[in-house]
């Protein structure tokens, strides 16, 4: 980006080609942990947002879990008011620079593009993105105009997406919102769990600043279910309580030696890597082990997320093992490339038997069998079934777990009359985030468990509007 450019006006154009975002090279940016897509420059994003057809139903809000307005944005940006689109997407959705990076566009608003039925969809992420970072680069972010304060206030648990998001929607309708985080910096999933290549800190830090302008208090070091129950926070004067906790607590495999030293479950190995700034040793003297062979078991974005984190300090080789083909794995297809590009091995159709390890505890090689495909789990997916005889073994010093996450129980268990499902998840209303217990409002992975990032803020947006009705007596 090179400044402000004179607006201009740019009708739909139908024979514009989709733009291509230009990239670190992957000889390059496997020695460093910057950010690998340059975004888009100005001309690109003018280009870009004049595919769009400007329909007259547009199908592409619908597929928006915040259902952001984006042929008003579109038109905005095409015109090149650039500063006018970011206040748009923001109407709506409080952390733009984050979606337009993080989100699965290819399967929401991009997959209802009219313009994907016969060629590529207008890429709507990468544009969400650019005015983002356009706005935070030559405009004066400004908070909005709030209205009088209500009289009441709400407690948000948790500065991940879904409680960011709830906090930001609750302070706009007048209400006074107190965050209440218990790690050491605000962000949540945003900040531990997905890596600076991919989302680079200051981005969140500057949507957490945007809140704070707005006037939310952030209260950081603060576990609930051990500093305050949810039941004391009503107790103390807040009139709602949403509970946006994350679902931060890892799944194992539950195979022999997954307590042998060299046994990682992704979120320790982001954790230590992404907010305890191991990247940087010796700056950060944060401790993490480095390994020659690394071995990732899953084939989701975290699972991506550690191969490609692990592959930037240094290893010989590392593989993604994943037990179904790679027409099933739920990883972002641009996530895969990526991985590929910078000499990240991939070995389908594989699970993990048993880690072994040598005579001090530590991992030295781990058993693996060979899977067919057979009929589909209550996901939709095909099972993934072990072949007779097929055990093989390999030599691997680091292994790094990412099958899925679990909820934290310390919210339920602290809490009086609230319901929970089978996995120990939230149980809300989908439509409003209203728990069994009255005052109580949930969202986000501690109700749907692992889930994407735009979901819970999707979460968050209903379950602000309800909180709202909630305590002005609607």
């Amino acid at each position: 980006m090179t400044g402000p450019i004179k607006p201009e006006k740019h009708g739909p154009k139908k024979d514009m080609p989709r733009q291509k975002m230009k990239e670190q090279d992957p000889l390059e940016r496997i020695a460093n942990f910057y950010e690998v897509p340059y975004g888009f420059s100005e001309d690109q994003a003018l280009n870009e947002a004049a595919r769009c057809l400007r329909c007259k139903d547009p199908k592409c809000v619908a597929g928006c879990p915040v259902n952001v307005n984006i042929p008003w944005f579109m038109k905005l940006v095409a015109e090149g008011r650039f500063l006018d689109a970011a206040k748009k997407i923001k109407e709506n959705s409080l952390l733009p620079a984050v979606c337009g990076r993080v989100c699965r566009q290819e399967d929401q608003c991009e997959k209802l593009c009219l313009r994907g039925k016969k060629g590529k969809p207008v890429s709507i992420g990468n544009l969400e993105r650019f005015v983002a970072d356009y706005e935070r680069e030559y405009g004066e972010i400004q908070a909005p105009e709030l209205p009088k304060w209500t009289g009441k206030k709400i407690a948000v648990v948790g500065s991940g997406p879904a409680g960011l998001t709830a906090a930001g929607d609750l302070i706009k309708m007048g209400h006074k919102v107190t965050i209440f985080e218990a790690l050491h910096e605000p962000g949540g999933v945003l900040m531990y769990g997905i890596p600076e290549f991919r989302l680079p800190k200051k981005i969140v830090e500057a949507e957490i600043e945007y809140l704070a302008k707005m006037g939310v208090e952030i209260v950081l070091n603060a576990v609930i279910g051990k500093l305050h129950t949810v039941d004391e926070l009503l107790e103390k004067g807040f009139d709602a309580v949403f509970v946006g906790t994350g679902a931060g607590l890892p799944v194992f495999t539950k195979i022999p030696g997954e307590n042998l030293v060299g046994v990682y479950s992704a979120n320790e190995y982001l954790t230590r890597v992404n907010l305890m700034r191991a990247y940087k040793f010796p700056e950060y003297d944060t401790p993490v082990l480095r390994g020659r062979k690394i071995a990732v078991i899953g084939g989701g974005n975290t699972a991506l997320d550690s191969a490609r984190t692990a592959i930037r300090l240094c290893p010989e080789e590392v593989t993604v093992i994943y037990r179904r083909s790679s027409e099933e794995m739920p990883a972002r297809t641009e996530e895969v490339r990526h991985g590929g590009e910078e000499g990240v091995k991939f070995m389908f159709l594989t699970a993990p038997v048993r880690f072994i390890g040598d005579r001090n505890g530590r991992l030295e090689a781990m058993e693996l069998v060979r899977t067919e495909l057979s009929s589909p789990d209550e996901t939709g997916r095909r099972r993934a079934v072990p072949v007779a005889g097929s055990e093989f073994r390999v030599e691997v010093d680091i292994a790094i777990i990412a099958i899925g996450n679990d909820v934290n129980p310390l919210i339920s268990a602290t809490t009086s009359d609230i319901s929970t499902g089978r996995c120990g998840t939230i149980t809300a209303d989908p439509a409003t985030g209203m728990t069994s217990k009255k005052g109580v409002f949930a969202g986000g992975d501690i109700v749907r468990g692992g889930a994407t990032v735009i979901l819970a803020m999707g979460d968050g947006r209903r379950a602000a509007s309800a909180i709202h009705n909630y305590v002005t007596g609607k």
